[in-house]
C-alpha cells in the first residue's frame, strides 16, 4: 500500500558558504529527517556538466550490438542492459526498465590490485566509435571524487568526528568509487509507463549500499523518496531535479556507522513516459575499511546495532543480490 505523491523540500548546502557550522546544521537536520539534501557551488562548471550528459547520450543511442560489446564484467564495469537489475523484487514484475554503465577507479590489468572486488581497467567505447568519452568521463570522475571528499568532511563534523575522518587512507583515501550514467527509456520505445499498482518502475524501491551518492539530473522529474519507510500506506514524494546541483544521499553504509541516527532512505525512479538521463556516483570507502559503529553514535543504551564488517565483503554481497547473473547473457536468457 501507498499514498499519492507530492514534492518534498529538501535542505540546499553550498559548498562555498564561509559558515561551516550553517552548513553542518543543515546537513544534520536533513541527514535526520530523510537522509536527502541538495549541494550547490561544488566547483564543477554547468558547461562540463553538459558535456558529460551529451557524451552519456551518445553512447545510450548507439546500437545496441555495439553496447553489448561493453556488457558488465565481474567487476561490475560497462554496459548494464534493460531489465539487468531487479532493486525490489517482492514488488517489481520484470527489473529496472533503465539502462546504465558502470565506470570504476580505474586499475591496469597487471597491477596486483586490479585482483580486487569492484577494481580493475574500466571498459571503454573504441575511441573511433566516441573519440572524446573516456577523457571526458574520467575528469568528471575525478571532480565528482573531491566534491564528495568535501560532503564527507561537513558528515564527519555534524556526527562530532574530526573533520578529516572519512580523509584517512583506509577511508576515502583509497576508495571504491563508481560513476553510473543511467537511462530512462521514453514510454515510445518501451511501451511502458511506470506503474506501481503494477509493479513497473523506472528504477525498485531501495536504498543505496555505500557512503553517499552524488545524483546529477536532467530536468524530468521521476526520483521519489519514502521518508519512513515502516509507515503503512508508505508515502512517496517526488525529488525536484536542480539544475547546476546535486542531489545527495546518505547510504546503506553511512547508517551502519552511525547506528542509525543518520537515515539511509528509500527511494525509486518513476516515470511518465518522458526519457530521462541521470548520472550517480557512489562513493564507498576502501575495500579493507571495517564499518563499526562510530564512538560518537553508541553509549550504555545505544549499543552497535549492527556488527563490524568490511567494505569490500559488505558491497560483494549487495550487488550480487541485485543483478543479473552474468551467464545468463551467454545463455540468451536474459
Amino acid at each position: 500500500m501507498e499514498s499519492s505523491t507530492s514534492r518534498t523540500s529538501l535542505n540546499c548546502i553550498s559548498l562555498a558558504d564561509p559558515d561551516i557550522q550553517r552548513s553542518v546544521a543543515l546537513l544534520k537536520q536533513a541527514c535526520l529527517d530523510s537522509g536527502f539534501f541538495y549541494v550547490i557551488d561544488h566547483g564543477i562548471s554547468q558547461e562540463f556538466m553538459d558535456e558529460v550528459f551529451a557524451q552519456s547520450k551518445l553512447f545510450f543511442e548507439l546500437p545496441n550490438g555495439e553496447k553489448m560489446k561493453l556488457l558488465r564484467n565481474e567487476k561490475n564495469r560497462g554496459y548494464t542492459p534493460m531489465l539487468d537489475e531487479i532493486l525490489d523484487p517482492e514488488n517489481q514484475v520484470n527489473g529496472d526498465y533503465k539502462e546504465g554503465y558502470y565506470i570504476g577507479v580505474e586499475v591496469p590489468a597487471d597491477d596486483p590490485q586490479s585482483n580486487r572486488p569492484f577494481y580493475g581497467p574500466n571498459q571503454w567505447p573504441s575511441e573511433e566509435v566516441l573519440p572524446k568519452w573516456r577523457e571526458v568521463m574520467e575528469q568528471y570522475h575525478r571532480e565528482a571524487l573531491r566534491v564528495a571528499k568535501s560532503v564527507a568532511r561537513i558528515i564527519a563534523l555534524a556526527l562530532d568526528l574530526d573533520t578529516n575522518f572519512f580523509d584517512r587512507p583506509e577511508m576515502l583515501g583509497d576508495p571504491i568509487a563508481t560513476l553510473r550514467l543511467l537511462h530512462y527509456e521514453g514510454g515510445q520505445q518501451t511501451g511502458q509507463v511506470s506503474n506501481p499498482s503494477k509493479g513497473v518502475y523506472g528504477a525498485g524501491a531501495h536504498s543505496d549500499y555505500g557512503l553517499i551518492t552524488l545524483l546529477a539530473t536532467d530536468d524530468v522529474v521521476g526520483l521519489q523518496i519514502c521518508k519512513d519507510k515502516n509507515a503503512q500506506p508508505q508515502v512517496w514524494e517526488y525529488v525536484a531535479p536542480l539544475k547546476g546541483g546535486f542531489i545527495v544521499n546518505l547510504g546503506d553504509m553511512l547508517e551502519r556507522w552511525s547506528n542509525c541516527i543518520f537515515r539511509s532512505t528509500l527511494h525509486r525512479v518513476v516515470l511518465d513516459g518522458r526519457e530521462r538521463y541521470s548520472i550517480a556516483y557512489f562513493v564507498e570507502p576502501s575495500h579493507d575499511c571495517v564499518v563499526e559503529c562510530l564512538p560518537t553514535c553508541k553509549s550504555e543504551t545505544n549499543p552497535p546495532k549492527f556488527p563490524p564488517i568490511t567494505c569490500s565483503a559488505y558491497l560483494s554481497q549487495r550487488y550480487k543480490d541485485t543483478h543479473a547473473d552474468l551467464s545468463s547473457y551467454s545463455n540468451g536468457e536474459a
